[in-house]
């Protein structure tokens, strides 16, 4: 068949992709075999619970890493005091990757827990002074609960 007799529509497609068509079933001839760095493991799918679970893991070059499975504490941050304590959590509260995360209590990079706060209150009280979370009385309202309270007396015993 001369390039006349063939359709320009088939000749453009086939100057286009003939030289880039792979048939489905095609297998492809591995160019190197595999490398041991090259191997993943498992995800720990670390666990929220007061029973902490770690374990050695055996690393390139002999090296040992620590897989935690279960945790309930932290070492956790306050960025506008740049205060790091370690503290325990509590629950996770919200994951943006899935909903499921959060259901299974796992641990995950960027996933939001809630932390019992008072290490960093007794921080903020040795460092300041002031001891935050409580809310304070002003005077006039001191004396208007004294006087309300002494009114409440008489008018019980009259």
């Amino acid at each position: 068949m001369s390039r006349k007799q063939v359709p320009l529509a088939t000749r453009l497609l086939c100057i286009v992709s003939c030289s880039l068509v792979i048939k489905v079933s095609q297998t492809w001839k591995a160019w190197r075999k595999r490398r041991k760095y090259e191997l993943g493991r498992q995800p720990a799918n670390t666990k929220l619970s007061s029973n902490k679970t770690v374990r050695k893991v055996r690393v390139r070059g002999g090296n040992v890493k620590w897989r935690a499975l279960r945790l309930d504490t932290g070492n956790y941050f306050w960025g506008s005091e740049a205060v790091t304590r370690k503290t325990r959590i509590l629950d996770v509260v919200y994951n943006a990757s899935n909903n499921e995360l959060v259901r299974t209590q796992t641990l995950v990079k960027s996933a939001i827990v809630l932390v019992d706060a008072a290490p960093f209150k007794q921080w903020y009280l040795q460092h300041y002074g002031v001891e935050i979370g409580r809310k304070k009385k002003s005077v006039a309202a001191k004396k208007e609960g004294e006087v309300s309270s002494k009114i409440d007396a008489v008018n019980r015993n009259p």
